[in-house]
């Protein structure tokens, strides 16, 4: 069963907006994001999926991505490689639309995510 979510979607390329977007919250869906196997942080109300394989794979670091982990309360350093995206949890650990406290910081950081 998939559950329709609201993510940010946060680039590792700086020339690219973040973005707010729709989607069915499905391994295939967030693997096709991030551009291979999932990783999953968790944290509070949110967590951020990244691909597994970004060193391997030599991804860029996602610098915009690092910075919002971090600001809010975790810091992976070199962690966050390629595209990350964010969603909420609900307290059992399922989807959820991204926290309005992560998109308000993003947009405090690095202007406001367009929609996708």
């Amino acid at each position: 069963m998939s559950t329709t979510c609201k993510a940010l979607v946060i680039p590792a390329r700086l020339g690219e907006p973040l973005r707010t977007m729709t989607l069915e919250a499905t391994t295939d869906t967030l693997q096709g994001l991030v551009g291979g196997h999932l990783e999953s942080v968790s944290r509070g109300d949110w967590h951020v999926y990244l691909n597994a394989e970004g060193h391997f794979m030599d991804l860029p670091p996602n610098i915009r991505a690092a910075q919002l982990i971090r600001e809010a309360g975790l810091d992976l350093s070199d962690a966050a490689r390629g595209t990350a995206v964010f969603l909420g949890r609900t307290g059992r650990g399922g989807e959820a639309d991204v926290p309005e406290h992560l998109l308000r910081r993003a947009a405090e950081m690095f202007g406001s995510p367009l929609a996708a």
